[in-house]
């Protein structure tokens, strides 16, 4: 890894892998470091990715293997002086949607009754996120982040900017994929599991029924996706990413069928529907 401190840092990559390494999950293990040139000799995990080993035969077995280790994480890592995963950092996230994915990509400007819908949705969505308990969040626990290995699977990368924060939101990343979606009964399915799964390791008790964890898991996952719509048309018109947009029909699909559900959200539901219309989201938009 070649990581100039004045670029990237590499002290919150070490810190927080070590953090996941003492919890047994796998991550890569450092066998060497220059801290003040930014060399590090880490672990090579390969190359194969959960998401092109993700098949209808596949995808039991290594969601299996990734909610093992997310519980090991959510039950064994210190997290100790992590950073909160707050209002202010969920807030900043949600603000992303409206400036780079309804602003920049679609061309619609918020008129005040708008910017007021916005804010009342958004206020939903974090008094949600803030109810929940709070444990380690790795923060972008999904298919291209995680790789197939064959000893302690997965293999888990990408964790420098782990939080303290709600406890469905890793599970929403994982199988609520930006990358990759399955049938929604199956998905909650997966979640139910996981939920017992959760209150038999002590990390939640008897009063978190089915409804209120499916609840917390949808609306968690909906901050995310609002967030993703800004992020990937932010990583495509000012980063030159382009390839980001494919992948926002997917994302937007997650955001509209799940506000769709829930009252005190379906008016943001209405208001991303009436500014889509029938655009491709996949095509940009010249500046």
């Amino acid at each position: 890894m070649d990581s100039p401190p004045a670029q990237e840092d590499p002290q919150p990559w070490l810190a927080i892998g070590a953090r996941l390494a003492a919890a047994g999950l796998h991550v890569p293990a450092v066998r060497a470091h220059d801290l003040q040139q930014g060399f590090l000799l880490i672990e090579d995990l390969g190359s194969a990715l959960y998401l092109p080993a993700l098949a209808e035969d596949t995808v039991d077995a290594l969601y299996g293997d990734a909610m093992d280790a997310l519980l090991r994480m959510q039950r064994d890592v210190d997290v100790a002086g992590l950073p909160p995963y707050d209002r202010a950092f969920l807030q900043r996230e949600l603000e992303l949607m409206p400036v780079w994915f309804l602003g920049r990509h679609l061309g619609h400007v918020t008129d005040a009754p708008e910017q007021l819908l916005l804010q009342d949705a958004f206020d939903l969505l974090l008094h949600e996120a803030l109810a929940q308990p709070r444990c380690f969040v790795h923060r972008d626990y999904h298919s291209r982040n995680l790789l197939v290995v064959g000893d302690n699977n997965p293999g888990i990368i990408d964790f420098q900017g782990a939080l303290l924060g709600p406890l469905t939101y890793d599970l929403a990343s994982l199988l609520r994929d930006c990358y990759i979606a399955w049938d929604p009964a199956r998905v909650e399915g997966w979640v139910e599991d996981y939920r017992q799964r959760l209150q038999q390791a002590g990390l939640i008790d008897a009063s978190v029924d089915r409804a209120r964890f499916l609840r917390w898991f949808d609306l968690i996952g909906l901050q995310r996706h609002l967030k993703v719509l800004g992020i990937f048309c932010r990583l495509a018109y000012r980063d030159g990413k382009p390839g980001y947009l494919d992948d926002l029909p997917r994302v937007y699909r997650y955001v509209i069928e799940v506000a769709s559900r829930y009252p005190g959200l379906a008016a943001l539901a209405a208001l991303l529907e009436r500014s889509v219309g029938a655009r491709d989201l996949r095509l940009p938009t010249a500046a």
